[in-house]
């Protein structure tokens, strides 16, 4: 295929094509932002780009955001199942508690400050926004006991 170029992401290679089979909407995006570079010349060329990919990032945000709700309601789940089981043996009905809300929100803030960290300073910046997380986490978990 002629203008198809690979485009390396980690240790896989993806081509438009890829992506096509993935989600044809946002192929069409693409190919009309190309359609629309090739009518207006490079005059336009940055405001398309950024264009494409606010869109590409609102569509990111959203399947980030599906996933997190998906989650959150697999834990919602699971703590019923769990708190009911407990409520039988001890008869006690008290919630998860400030940890287990700590733990929830440390994986739900772990996403948007893993992509800031990895987009501005790459691979230290990721480790560094770990290292927050991590570090909050226990500090909260030593001063607890």
């Amino acid at each position: 295929m002629v203008g198809l170029a690979p485009v390396r992401m980690g240790c896989r290679v993806f081509t438009v094509d890829a992506m096509s089979s993935r989600d044809p909407e946002l192929k069409k995006e693409l190919d009309a932002t190309v359609e629309t570079r090739k009518e207006l010349g490079d005059a336009y060329e940055t405001e398309l780009i950024e264009s494409f990919l606010e869109k590409l990032e609102e569509r990111i945000d959203a399947t980030v955001d599906k996933r997190v709700r998906r989650q959150l309601a697999e834990q919602q789940l699971l703590t019923r199942g769990s708190r009911r089981s407990s409520e039988r043996e001890d008869g006690s009905g008290h919630g998860p508690g400030p940890a287990f809300a700590l733990a929830v929100l440390s994986l739900v803030l772990a996403i948007p400050l893993s992509a800031i960290g990895a987009v501005n300073l790459g691979l230290p910046g990721l480790l560094v926004a770990w290292a927050g997380i991590v570090g909050v986490n226990y500090f909260y978990s030593t001063l607890r006991h």
